[in-house]
């Protein structure tokens, strides 16, 4: 039997320096869907500055972005993905357009055009797929910067009825929580209200292991920074989205 190969998908990453989750979570994804699918993906990243978790770092960071989008072009890639939910949160209400925008434009500079999903419009984005309205979050950030957050989400018209700051400063620490207490986190929260709980609003927080669980446990859709960007990234590819073992939305139902 002749088995036709397509050229692989390239996967861009623009991603904060000390984040390890994103290159970690969306390969994991993506080849598991390799399992039940014939596409094939490579992966490639381009890092900006950040270790400390604060407005300030956010914001210079953010200004790294442009040369991450020339240098992902320069390999051109098919899809950018720009990996820091928080930071473009913390830049202003509604940010994730003008980024995607201007990063999207780099690419077209550079000539090698392509796609700019970003995981603060992902997240966003999927709330409306799954037809949620009332949601819980789940941050690994700072009081202040987790009040940014849920005002972010609030402004995009979704009503957060409930939501935890684990307050870890430290970028490096973040990776590190341990996802298995995240069920327990959950049902402490006033999730049989939600239409979805968002697991993660954070790509650097550790949480594809227990999706699965914690739809089980509640019986509500489970969302995370990490599953939105995947589907949205597969969306701009023209790629269907599904992913074995990464919850609602990546199920193939919407």
């Amino acid at each position: 039997m002749e088995q036709h190969m397509t050229k692989p998908y390239r996967i861009g990453q623009i991603v904060p320096s000390s984040n390890t989750t994103m290159e970690t979570e969306i390969p994991a994804m993506l080849l598991a869907r390799q399992t039940i699918r014939p596409e094939r993906f490579t992966f490639h990243s381009s890092r900006m500055r950040m270790k400390k978790v604060v407005k300030e770092e956010l914001a210079a960071m953010d200004g790294e972005s442009d040369r991450c989008a020339i240098e992902l072009s320069d390999a051109r890639v098919d899809v950018l993905g720009y990996a820091c939910l928080v930071a473009i949160m913390a830049m202003g209400h509604g940010y994730h357009r003008v980024s995607q925008k201007r990063l999207h434009e780099r690419t077209v500079e550079n000539g090698g055009a392509a796609p700019v999903v970003t995981s603060a419009g992902a997240l966003v984005d999927a709330l409306k797929v799954i037809g949620a309205k009332r949601v819980v979050v789940v941050t690994p950030y700072m009081k202040p910067l987790t009040e940014l957050v849920v005002d972010y989400i609030r402004n995009e018209d979704y009503d957060v009825i409930d939501y935890r700051a684990l307050e870890i400063p430290d970028n490096l620490d973040v990776a590190r929580h341990d996802p298995a207490l995240l069920p327990e986190i959950v049902m402490s929260m006033r999730y049989q209200e939600a239409d979805a709980i968002v697991l993660s609003a954070c790509v650097q927080m550790p949480s594809l292991p227990v999706i699965a669980k914690v739809e089980a446990m509640t019986g509500k859709p489970v969302v995370t920074a990490a599953v939105a960007t995947t589907y949205a990234m597969l969306k701009q590819l023209g790629l269907e989205a599904i992913v074995p073992g990464a919850g609602a939305l990546l199920s193939g139902a919407y």
